[in-house]
């Protein structure tokens, strides 16, 4: 190709951010606002008598909290397991299909490159036929990035969901006013009495395994 086409190519895909494999996205504000409630929870208000109850009855105190360790529950839940392989398989294929996008820019661009233009005019139309291409070929790839994001939010959502759920079903019989996941720097303190990460784990475990199976026998 002449002196008119550009002389070097213009790398116009920039290189691909860093994919987390298998890491669930967990919103650390909704933690915080959780914190923000039970601070004004708890506050007294001056405006109202404050009942005591005796010590050692804990039948009047009508506010307990329970907590569960987030990282056990990522480390032994077995869909979250299951959501992990998927997300690794999503990111290798969108990995795929961009470099299969490169590579198509890449010969769309050595092809032009390989012509012998004789005028500024011809010159000019290749140009903006390679242009016109790459931004094709952009929105391609922004689709399937697109798509990515959506299905690691859909997982990360359906297992947050499957855990709400579990917890609404074993609050009915423990009555705690609040279950939180316990997150290091926004709680300094915590009682291991009320540490329920055991029971969360068999119970979801439990579920899902049920259920998983019932899939699979149809």
């Amino acid at each position: 190709m002449n002196d008119y086409i550009c002389p070097t190519q213009n790398a116009y895909f920039a290189k691909k951010e860093d994919m987390k494999n298998g890491n669930l996205i967990w919103n650390s504000i909704l933690t915080i606002l959780v914190g923000i409630l039970l601070f004004f929870q708890l506050k007294p208000s001056p405006k109202k008598n404050t009942i005591v109850a005796p010590k050692g009855d804990s039948s009047h105190t009508g506010f307990k909290i329970a907590y569960f360790e987030m990282d056990s529950v990522e480390a032994h839940f077995d869909m979250v397991k299951d959501v992990k392989g998927e997300i690794v398989t999503k990111n290798n294929e969108l990995t795929k299909n961009i470099a299969d996008l490169d590579n198509k820019y890449k010969t769309k661009y050595e092809a032009l490159a390989s012509k012998n233009y004789t005028s500024q005019e011809e010159h000019d139309k290749a140009q903006d036929e390679l242009q016109q291409y790459a931004e094709s070929l952009k929105g391609q790839k922004d689709d399937y990035e697109q798509k990515y994001q959506d299905f690691v939010m859909r997982k990360n959502l359906a297992v947050k969901g499957r855990i709400e759920d579990f917890l609404k079903q074993y609050n009915s019989n423990h009555e705690y006013a609040y279950i939180i996941s316990y997150e290091v720097g926004l709680f300094y303190y915590r009682d291991t009495a009320y540490n329920i990460t055991g029971d969360l784990i068999k119970g979801l475990n439990e579920d899902y395994r049920n259920k998983k199976g019932k899939q699979e026998q149809k």
